[in-house]
Formats: C-alpha cells, sequence, structure tokens
C-alpha cells in the first residue's frame, strides 16, 4: 500500500473521529462510508449482549484473495471468513462467544462505498445459488450442501445461507464434516457478515450452526435502524 492510499485513509477515518454515536448512525444509514472509528464505536459490546464475552479479531480492509474452482463460487468461501471480494474502506470483526459454552459468531463489519456494499450482497447472494458444491483452492477443502435459506429480511437487504466443509488433513484421510451457517446484512454502506461453524465431537456429526438472532439484532440495532424480519 502506498503513503498516498495510508494518508487518505487515515484522513478519512480522522475526519469523523469526533462524530457522536448518533452522528455515526445516521451517517452510516444514509449510505455514507464510516471509517473504522466509526465502526469500533458501533459495534457490540458485553453490554449489548447478555450472556456472551465479545473479543475483538482481525479484519483487514483489502479485498479477500481466496480464490474457489469453480471461480463463480469464490464469494461463498471468502463469506466463510467474514470476507469478499471487494475492498472496504474500514472492517474490523468481533467475537462472540456463549459463557454457557457452545460454538462463538464471528461478525465482520464492513465499510464500503454505497455502489459496492450493494455488490458484496449480490455477489454472495448469486454465488450462493449458483454453486451446492466448490473446492477452496487455497487449503485444498471441499464444501458442499451449498443452501440458500429464506431471507431473513434484515437491514436494506440480507442473504443467509447454509454449507458444509470437508476438511482433511490429507487425501488418505476421511474428511471431517464442519457445518458452517453464513448470515450478511447490508445497512446502508455497511456490511455485517455473519458466520458460525460447529465441528463435530467424537464420531458424529455436528448440528446444524446457527447465527443467533440477538446478536443481529443487537449489531444491525447500533447500526441505527429497526430490524424487523419479514
Amino acid at each position: 500500500m502506498t503513503f498516498s492510499t495510508l494518508a487518505a485513509c487515515e484522513s478519512e477515518q480522522g475526519s469523523r473521529a469526533g462524530a457522536t454515536p448518533e452522528q455515526t448512525k445516521t451517517a452510516g444509514a444514509e449510505g455514507k462510508p464510516l471509517g473504522k472509528a466509526d465502526l469500533e464505536r458501533i459495534a457490540v459490546t458485553n453490554t449489548d449482549l447478555g450472556g456472551y464475552d465479545v473479543e475483538q479479531i482481525l479484519a483487514a480492509p483489502w479485498a479477500s484473495r481466496r480464490t474457489a474452482d469453480p471461480a463463480e463460487c469464490a464469494p461463498v468461501v471468502q463469506a466463510t471468513g467474514g470476507s469478499s471480494g471487494f475492498t472496504a474502506t474500514a472492517r474490523i470483526g468481533r467475537m462472540m462467544s456463549p459463557r454457557k459454552g457452545g460454538p462463538g459468531t464471528s461478525m465482520i463489519l464492513a465499510s464500503h462505498s454505497a455502489r459496492d456494499a450493494t455488490r458484496v450482497i449480490d455477489a454472495l447472494r448469486t454465488a450462493a445459488k449458483r454453486c451446492k458444491t466448490f473446492l477452496d483452492i487455497g487449503v485444498g477443502f471441499r464444501y458442499d450442501e451449498v443452501a440458500i435459506q429464506p431471507d431473513p429480511g434484515y437491514g436494506d437487504e440480507s442473504v443467509s445461507l447454509r454449507l458444509t466443509q470437508l476438511a482433511a488433513a490429507s487425501a488418505d484421510d476421511d474428511p471431517v464434516r464442519v457445518p458452517y451457517a453464513v448470515v450478511a446484512v447490508r445497512q446502508g454502506a455497511t456490511v455485517a457478515l455473519f458466520y458460525e461453524f460447529n465441528r463435530p465431537r467424537g464420531t458424529g456429526d455436528a448440528d446444524a450452526p446457527v447465527v443467533p438472532e440477538e446478536i443481529i439484532r443487537a449489531q444491525l440495532n447500533k447500526l441505527g435502524k429497526p430490524t424487523v424480519p419479514k
């Protein structure tokens, strides 16, 4: 990344450093890209989510380089890591772990131009409809049983899908079936991508994971728009 690009990013993020939470919500709802400081300000915390421990996880603003075979399935494999093929103005991550135990939910908040935010959701929805099975080229794992779910009706637009990762240490090993759930929501120029997976214990299959609705509601409410599923 060049110095001029870094300076531009720092200038954009710094320009909103004194914004109040309400001003940040308004900007996000109007489709204006938010800076990293804005996203940090409106990300869910332990206070917003009783029963969960919320931790920061790394998230980079650049476009994901994860590829798939067929290539048109790349948006799905990218979403399993909380990213997309579009560079973000800013991107942050959180992990919500239930205090009573069980799989945690990862969330990536990404700020884009209004056009790119729409394209992120469109690309994921299109790929999920077309791809039933594909190979993650980077790690050599296959995914199958890709199934788009009924639209949950969150935010300005949303898409939900389930799929299964076939993870194996080598080609000679039987793969472990790891089910995933992904929910992506666009609210203005911000995309909230939630994902959860459930590794099996013992010899049985793992239960299908579900991204908890209370996590989605809590985050979208902090983005400034009521979340009433259709």
